[in-house]
């Protein structure tokens, strides 16, 4: 009976940090889209809501963090629930760097902003939308593949990180004419080079949070391999 209740405990435990972990990947998700909502119609009001936003995910990290280690002090989990928290631990990790990375884009919005450089030049920030569109997908993805614990819908996102790095590949090229054939547009191109790669991140958290997914579920770290390895793991009964 007293294992039974402690077991009981633990799973609500962690399905109070799941819950949150999920709530932080929502505000993270909000933050990279308001950032570049700020970035295409020149908001620096907008830009400075997502770096208020980064205080609050930031706290969120450390809260979460703090309870994952009462809980391996508390329970003494098994191998495999450790695992878990492990997991868990790398997924807010990940999560955190995503607010960072749109508190990046942010800061770059007040800097342009600052220089006036729009309402003088014409710049490519459609193409950095659309980047950004393909990114935040990929991540709503991965959220939804962990709150459901699905290895077919993790092992998705990882297939899609190309796609991203392709479109972030795109965006260097056309950058690098504008430069060339203005150089008025070498300072502000030059901002939107690391607004691009910033996004480009994005995707690459989604692929870290896809892959510990799989990690939870299979039991196996599939950082680093091919993708026909990782496709017979996830997709492994």
């Amino acid at each position: 009976m007293g294992d039974k209740h402690l077991s009981s405990q633990f799973d609500l435990e962690l399905s109070g940090i799941s819950t949150r972990v999920l709530e932080m990947g929502g505000l993270v998700e909000s933050q990279v889209e308001l950032a570049v909502s700020a970035l295409t119609s020149f908001d620096g009001e907008a830009a400075s809501r997502v770096l208020v936003a980064e205080e609050r995910v930031n706290q969120m990290e450390v809260e979460i963090d703090q309870d994952l280690s009462a809980i391996i002090a508390l329970r003494q989990p098994t191998a495999r629930d450790l695992r878990l928290l492990i997991a868990i631990s790398k997924t807010i990790g990940n999560l955190e760097r995503v607010g960072d990375e749109a508190a990046r884009i942010a800061r770059t919005v007040h800097r342009l902003i600052n220089t006036g450089v729009f309402s003088r030049l014409r710049l490519p920030v459609g193409d950095i939308s659309f980047e950004a569109e393909l990114a935040t997908a990929s991540l709503r993805k991965a959220l939804d593949a962990f709150a459901r614990l699905d290895t077919v819908q993790a092992l998705e996102v990882i297939k899609q990180d190309n796609q991203i790095d392709q479109e972030f590949d795109g965006l260097m090229r056309k950058l690098i004419t504008y430069m060339m054939e203005d150089p008025r547009t070498i300072s502000a191109s030059i901002d939107l080079v690391f607004v691009a790669k910033a996004i480009e991140r994005v995707g690459d958290h989604a692929k870290n949070l896809a892959e510990q997914i799989i990690y939870i579920v299979k039991g196996t770290d599939i950082r680093h391999n091919p993708l026909d390895q990782i496709e017979s793991v996830a997709l492994k009964d």
